[in-house]
């Protein structure tokens, strides 16, 4: 049973003070996508967060053999948890190398899986969440490297990454008191 998001104030998007290359380069996120009735989680350095069709945005980007790829796919949301420079950095470490075909995430890192009010899975953990609805995918195409430096190094198996532009429906931080 996934509990719901609890002592967790939504905040504005455009108030956050936040270097998000910090976050997302040291700090990492999870990145998180189905329902109570089965999720995946895996660790992510690669992202960003703008502004693109009026909207607040993030993207992400996850390879088809990670396990997080079917329930992103199959569900029109996904969440971004942050948990601070060097806090969890065992569990994230964990959760980047094992496959949640193979092990329940949640239960070997201790990690409180909890629903936003949008109805996807974040963890209670977290300092900064992220709820985000699916608003575009596509894979990262090898004919559109004007860097082809970039496509053979980062993609020597040819295994690219799709990504997904969501925009940014919830933020939420704990309560202070």
């Amino acid at each position: 049973m996934v509990d719901t998001l609890k002592n967790f104030n939504s905040i504005d998007p455009f108030t956050l003070k936040e270097n998000v290359f910090d976050m997302l380069q040291d700090e990492w996120m999870l990145v998180t996508a189905g329902d109570t009735n089965g999720f995946n989680t895996m660790t992510a350095a690669w992202g960003s967060f703008g502004i693109l069709w009026r909207k607040p945005i993030s993207v992400i980007y996850i390879r088809p053999q990670r396990h997080t790829y079917k329930f992103t796919e199959h569900h029109d949301t996904y969440t971004l948890s942050f948990f601070g420079h060097n806090n969890f950095r065992k569990e994230l470490s964990f959760c980047g190398s094992k496959s949640g075909r193979d092990y329940n995430k949640p239960k070997e890192t201790g990690l409180t899986p909890v629903v936003t009010p949008a109805g996807s899975i974040a963890f209670q953990e977290a300092r900064l969440i992220v709820d985000c609805r699916k608003m575009y995918a596509d894979f990262i195409k090898p004919e559109n490297f004007a860097d082809l430096a970039i496509d053979q190094s980062v993609y020597p198996t040819k295994d690219y990454h799709r990504f997904y532009i969501g925009e940014i429906t919830g933020c939420y931080m704990p309560n202070k008191g």
